[in-house]
């Protein structure tokens, strides 16, 4: 008798299993990568694979997500212990060692779509977020709208990941993950099957209550807002504070917060359960709050999240806000062309 907050367990079994998806959105007609037909068998089957797609590759747990069991793989020599240590971490992190390849795509942009649909075959996107500022597949900071689309792109894009939940008769909140090369082409990831993390920069830009719409739709009611009625409006960005050491390769650092305070004001929010005399387990997740800036242009936004992480003291702990910080005064971020990658060449040079 308890109504389950969030998709059908047969649709997140569905479209959590990463090569039925695929099969979902290949049907659907969306844009995709090459990719092995299914999991791989073994790594005879590995190898001949990556020779038919062509180096580079990337190994993908068929379970995964949050960047678990994911290797890529740049020349043949490496294919057979990079596939083995994908499948063990799989193994571990899943409870299934299977895992599929596809082509791999060199410093992509990362973009996904805010999908809700209700129950009654009504489904309405709720525009992008640029979450290409991320290290090891773990997003560090998202935005709303990307400066990489234009309302063009934006349209196509957004049609295909309506396409993709009405195919999988979705219902509920969902998002859809799209890859965007260089030339402007973009290709389906994945889908999740929940709320995000970063769902804060898509309220502020839509004024769309996520968790009230999960609410809506759960209850038996329609969706509040038609697609004609989405408008995005100024431009929000989202920090996400972690518990680690950007100096010491991101070491986690738990431990007790001894003291601490967080901005506020005008276009500013956070999300935090964190406080004066929390102590920071060793078993979880590092992020300690989202801190979420709204401002009537992308420059407005990134003057504001500068204040907003320049008031952030959190004592006795070793948090990233610095790397934050030195990450809004990269020319790279600044001009809207970081990708995947921007991350990892920032950390070298720092």
């Amino acid at each position: 008798g308890i109504i389950f907050i969030g998709p059908s367990s047969e649709v997140i079994r569905l479209m959590s299993d990463k090569v039925a998806a695929k099969e979902i959105a290949e049907r659907s007609g969306v844009p995709m990568l090459g990719a092995s037909k299914g999991a791989v068998r073994d790594v005879d089957d590995a190898r001949e694979t990556a020779d038919r797609l062509g180096y580079p590759v990337i190994i993908k747990a068929v379970s995964g997500g949050g960047g678990r069991g994911m290797r890529i793989v740049r020349k043949k020599s490496e294919l057979a212990q990079l596939y083995k240590f994908a499948a063990a971490e799989a193994q571990v992190a899943f409870n299934d060692p299977s895992v599929f390849i596809e082509k791999y795509l060199e410093s992509p942009k990362h973009i996904e779509f805010q999908i809700v649909a209700d129950n009654y075959g009504n489904v309405v996107h709720l525009g992008e977020r640029e979450c290409s500022i991320q290290r090891k597949h773990q997003k560090l900071m998202e935005e709303a709208p990307s400066p990489a689309l234009d309302d063009r792109l934006r349209k196509k894009m957004a049609t295909a990941a309506v396409a993709l939940a009405k195919a999988a008769r979705y219902q509920n909140l969902g998002t859809v993950e799209f890859l965007l090369d260089r030339q402007k082409r973009f290709y389906f990831m994945e889908m999740n099957t929940r709320i995000q993390v970063e769902h804060p920069v898509t309220e502020w830009v839509t004024g769309v209550d996520l968790i009230q719409e999960q609410l809506r739709v759960a209850s038996g009611m329609p969706l509040s807002v038609t697609q004609g009625e989405v408008r995005l409006s100024g431009h929000a960005i989202e920090c996400r504070i972690n518990a680690e050491n950007p100096a010491k390769n991101f070491r986690p650092c738990p431990g007790k917060i001894t003291e601490m305070h967080l901005p506020g004001g005008f276009g500013v929010r956070v999300d935090t359960a964190a406080y004066d005399g929390y102590v920071i387990p060793a078993f979880y997740d590092s992020m300690l709050a989202k801190l979420i800036v709204h401002g009537r242009t992308r420059e407005e936004a990134i003057a504001r999240m500068r204040s907003a992480l320049g008031e952030v003291v959190i004592e006795g702990v070793d948090t990233n806000v610095d790397y934050l910080y030195s990450i809004l005064n990269e020319e790279e971020y600044l001009a809207g062309r970081a990708d995947i990658e921007f991350v990892e060449r920032l950390t070298e040079r720092l």
